[in-house]
């Protein structure tokens, strides 16, 4: 069986797909991350007038979750679930580190930036060469510790990155 990470070591991307605009630098939307659905700007489409939500979300507790999962996958490609099992405090100190994290300049994020070939590290989405158009993300992607980014990071206080 071939690693996620193997597979990232045989198909590298090209190093503009890697690193995310520094948004902070911007005055007006680039042309390069400028997405447009049935020739409308997406800033112009109407979603106020939905009834159900726009990401589904499944109970990991119902017998029908894998299938769900499967379906959510193919069809959109995210999903939210519930009754997960992951504790509440696990959860918010997840998130706190990841404000932590996005909140640098991108300049100090660019300092663990993803390897061309490599899986971990910062960086655009690894599906970024497949679209025409730049993807408005930046990511942080782990496997396995991120200790070694975190002391990169905050060499003084990394502990609580990991």
């Amino acid at each position: 069986m071939t690693t996620l990470s193997e597979v990232y070591r045989n198909d590298p991307m090209a190093d503009h797909h890697i690193t995310p605009v520094d948004f902070d630098m911007l005055g007006e939307v680039p042309e390069s991350h400028s997405w447009t659905q049935f020739g409308e700007p997406l800033t112009k489409i109407q979603t106020h007038h939905l009834k159900e939500p726009l990401i589904p979300v499944i109970d990991l507790a119902s017998p029908g979750a894998r299938s769900l999962i499967g379906q959510a996958c193919e069809t959109l490609g995210m999903f939210q679930v519930i009754n997960h099992g992951v504790p509440s405090e696990l959860i918010k100190k997840v998130e706190s580190e990841s404000r932590r994290l996005f909140a640098l300049p991108t300049h100090e994020k660019c300092k663990v930036l993803r390897l061309a070939d490599g899986a971990t590290g910062y960086g655009s989405a690894r599906i970024s060469p497949f679209f025409d158009k730049c993807m408005w993300h930046e990511g942080f992607t782990i496997m396995g510790s991120c200790v070694d980014d975190a002391k990169v990071l905050w060499p003084h206080d990394y502990q609580g990155f990991w």
